[in-house]
C-alpha cells in the first residue's frame, strides 16, 4: 500500500503539466496543492523532487526529471504517474522510495485497432494493392486470409488480451505470450517461445522495454520464424535485434509492420523506409484523442486515491525499472 507521506496538517503537493486534456483529471481534494508546469517548460523550471509529492509527466518533462532522479536518494517525491503505458525511460533511474504507475488500460482499444488494420492491411494485400495503385498497374493477386492464421502474441497484458479479443473475431489462431504462464487464461510463459516461434505466421511483438526483454527476438529467434511470417511491433523497438530484423527484411523471407524502431525516430538514410514488404507508422499506434483523456482520468483517479492514503493502482514492478 501507497500511502500519502505527508501530515494531514499539510498539503500534498502534486505537480501537472498544462496540457489539454488535463482538465478530465477532475476535482481534487482540498487537501491536494496543484504546481502547474508548462507543456514545453525550461527544464530549470521544474519543481524540486523535494518540494512535491506527486508527479503527471509529459514527454517534454522526462529528460530533466531523469536527470533529478539520477541525484535523489531520499526526498519528499513518492510517485511518478506517467501518461503513458511505457515506462522505459525511467529504467536505472528511480530510487527505491518512489513509486511508478502507468496509464495500463488507456491505451488497449487505439493499439489493439492498430495491429488489426496492419495484419489485415499486410495479409489481405491492401498494402501491396497501394503500392499497384500508385503506378497505375491493374494486376490481380490472391492474398492469405487472416482467417486460420497463427498468430503469437509476445507480451500478453491488457494491451496483448484486448488484440486477442479482437483477432477471435477474425478466425485467427491466437496464442498468447507473457512473462510468466497463466494456465487459467491459456497463456503461455516465454519458456515456451522458442517452441511457438516456428508456428507463428504472425507475430505481434507488444513487450515492454527492461533488461530482460532488450534484444529478445535476437538472430536465432527471428530465423526460427517460418518464411514470409509477418512481424507486427507495437512494443519497443529496442526488443528486437534491428540489424538481424533488416537482414531478414532485406531478404525478402520476412514482412514486417513497425510504430516503433530502433533507434527513433527512424533516421531517414535508414534502408527501412524502402524495402517493399515492410510499413511504417511514427510511434502513433496507441495515439488518440479519447486515449488522451483516458491517460488524464487515470491520473485523477491516482491523486485521489493518494491523497486519501489508498493504494495505487498500475504500480509498475520493480524489475520492469530495474
Amino acid at each position: 500500500m501507497t500511502e500519502s507521506g505527508a501530515s494531514a496538517a499539510e498539503p500534498i503537493v502534486v505537480c501537472l503539466p498544462e496540457y489539454p486534456g488535463v482538465e478530465h483529471i477532475g476535482d481534487l481534494p482540498d487537501n491536494v496543492e496543484v504546481v502547474w508546469v508548462a507543456e514545453e517548460a525550461d527544464p530549470s523550471t521544474l519543481p524540486d523532487p523535494a518540494t512535491i509529492d506527486f508527479i503527471v509527466p509529459l514527454q517534454a518533462m522526462r529528460p530533466p526529471i531523469r536527470a533529478t532522479l539520477d541525484s535523489v536518494s531520499t526526498g519528499r517525491l513518492k510517485v511518478i504517474q506517467t501518461l503513458s503505458a511505457g515506462v522505459d525511460w525511467l529504467v536505472g533511474h528511480v530510487p527505491p522510495h518512489i513509486t511508478v504507475c502507468n496509464a495500463k488500460g488507456a491505451f488497449d482499444a487505439p493499439l489493439a485497432e492498430w495491429v488489426v488494420g496492419a495484419i489485415l492491411a499486410m495479409e489481405r494485400g491492401l498494402i501491396q494493392s497501394r503500392d499497384l495503385e500508385i503506378t497505375r498497374d491493374w494486376t490481380p493477386f490472391e492474398p492469405t486470409e487472416v482467417a486460420g492464421r497463427r498468430v503469437v502474441i509476445l507480451g500478453h497484458g491488457s494491451i496483448g488480451s484486448a488484440i486477442a479479443a479482437r483477432l477471435k473475431a477474425f478466425d485467427a489462431d491466437v496464442i498468447g505470450v507473457a512473462r510468466t504462464a497463466r494456465p487459467d487464461d491459456g497463456v503461455l510463459g516465454l519458456d515456451s517461445l522458442d517452441e511457438l516461434l516456428p508456428t507463428a505466421q504472425v507475430l505481434v511483438n507488444m513487450l515492454p522495454l527492461s533488461s530482460e526483454t532488450t534484444g529478445l527476438l535476437d538472430e536465432r529467434r527471428l530465423a526460427l520464424l517460418p518464411d514470409d511470417a509477418l512481424v507486427v511491433n507495437g512494443g519497443r523497438g529496442r526488443t528486437i535485434d534491428a540489424v538481424a530484423l533488416l537482414r531478414e527484411l532485406d531478404l525478402g523471407r520476412l514482412r514486417a509492420v513497425l510504430d516503433v524502431t530502433d533507434p527513433e525516430p527512424l533516421p531517414p538514410e535508414s534502408p527501412l523506409w524502402s524495402i517493399p514488404n515492410v510499413l511504417i507508422s511514427p510511434h502513433i499506434a496507441g495515439d488518440s484523442a479519447p486515449a488522451t483523456v483516458r491517460t488524464f482520468k487515470i491520473a485523477g483517479d491516482q491523486i485521489r486515491r493518494f491523497a486519501a492514503g489508498e493504494e495505487l493502482q498500475n504500480q509498475v514492478p520493480r524489475y520492469l525499472l530495474e
